[in-house]
Formats: C-alpha cells, sequence, structure tokens
C-alpha cells in the first residue's frame, strides 16, 4: 500500500481561522499563532462548515478493488481512478490478506486462484475479447491506482467512519496512513479535539493517535 500527499492548501489552518472570524467579524484579533486554539474551540462548537475552505489530494497505490468499492462509497470526495475497461490488467498484482498469509494451504491455494485468472485473462485478450469485457474475470483483490481529493470536514469524516474496530482492516490502515499525513500538516484540525467531541469510538482513536499518529 502506498500513499503519498500530493497537494493540500497552502497555510490551511490560517486559511480556516480566517474564513471562521469573517463570521464572527474577528479578523482583527488574528495573530501569527491564533489559529491554534481557535480552530479547536470551532471544532468543539460543531462549526465544521469552515474546514471545507482546505483540502488535501492523495495518490493512493497497491490497495485491492475491493478496499477501492468501500472507500468510493464517500460521496463528498473526488475520484480519478485506473480503469479497467482502458488499461491491459494481463500482469496484474494483488492484495494477500494476512489470515491467508498465515495459512499455508490457504495460501496455495489463493495464489494458485490468481496464477489462473491471469492465464485465462490473457487468453481471452488473445481470443479478441476486449479489455472492458475480459475484466469481468479479474478478483477484488486487484491492485489499483486513484488519487482522490476531500476537504479537511470530508477528511475528518472518513477516518472517524474508517478508523474504526469494526472497519474492515485494509481500509482502516488506508485510512490511518492518511491520518498521520494531514495530523502533520494540519495538527490542530487532526488532533484529537474533533474524535474526543464527536467521535462514538474514540478510545479506539486514541490508542492509534498516541501510538502512531502524533509519532515521527
Amino acid at each position: 500500500m502506498i500513499v503519498k500527499l500530493i497537494s493540500i492548501t497552502q497555510d490551511p489552518e490560517k486559511l480556516i481561522e480566517y474564513c471562521a472570524r469573517i463570521c464572527y467579524d474577528s479578523c482583527e484579533r488574528i495573530t501569527e499563532n491564533s489559529y491554534g486554539v481557535f480552530i479547536k474551540n470551532i471544532i468543539k462548537n460543531g462549526h465544521f462548515s469552515v474546514l471545507e475552505h482546505a483540502a488535501a489530494t492523495f495518490y493512493i497505490d497497491e490497495i485491492s478493488r475491493a478496499c477501492s468499492h468501500q472507500l468510493v462509497r464517500q460521496r463528498l470526495a473526488t475520484y480519478s481512478q485506473k480503469s479497467q475497461r482502458y488499461v491491459n490488467e494481463s500482469n496484474f498484482t494483488f492484495t494477500i490478506p494476512q489470515s491467508i498469509q498465515e495459512n499455508q494451504n490457504a495460501l496455495d491455494v489463493y495464489i494458485q486462484t490468481m496464477e489462473t485468472i491471469s492465464k485465462n485473462y490473457k487468453k481471452l485478450l488473445d481470443l479478441g475479447i476486449t479489455k472492458e469485457d475480459a475484466r469481468f474475470i479479474l478478483p477484488n483483490a486487484t491492485h489499483t491506482t486513484l488519487t482522490m481529493t476531500a476537504n479537511f470536514r470530508e477528511w475528518l469524516h472518513i477516518i472517524d467512519l474508517r478508523v474504526s474496530r469494526h472497519a474492515q482492516w485494509e481500509i482502516r490502515e488506508l485510512l490511518i496512513k492518511i491520518w498521520k499525513i494531514l495530523f502533520k500538516n494540519a495538527p490542530e484540525v487532526f488532533g484529537e479535539t474533533y474524535f474526543e467531541n464527536w467521535s462514538k469510538d474514540f478510545e479506539y482513536k486514541k490508542e492509534i493517535f498516541e501510538n502512531y499518529i502524533k509519532l515521527t
């Protein structure tokens, strides 16, 4: 799994403070470091709309189609994904769940299945079947590549939803990586304040935050 930040709003937390202070006609109170306490207060008060002024775009690679199918359900984000209709997937790579990696007999079956699918995909192309039709035999495990853009409010929502004990392991791992990067770039927005005040699963997120997110 590869996750890279490719674009983020410049000085996002200062921008959020400025936009929020317009609401209260208090821009004269802005100082070099005033955004920290101010952002925590607006989050505690549920004034989330101002977080939408900042956004981030990520490059995401080597996640399964099973994972991306879940990810694109976040409807307020924007996606551009590698097309199986146009891209030749003869040499597709794939995700192997840990439960299968730890069971040699299951792993043998899994690898054999992937090899068989790959061979048959190539046979279909050789028989003149178009890529858009041959793709129907590709597994959910097939790796995909995409870019994803969302505003900060939506990123908080996605992290809250997917960094959970109840989330599927692959998308949880993906969002933990994204959360760590966002926290590095906007620590007041993506620190504990939002989750402490609004998340139903704060204790789990606190554990992830303390043991991974805030560590360099």
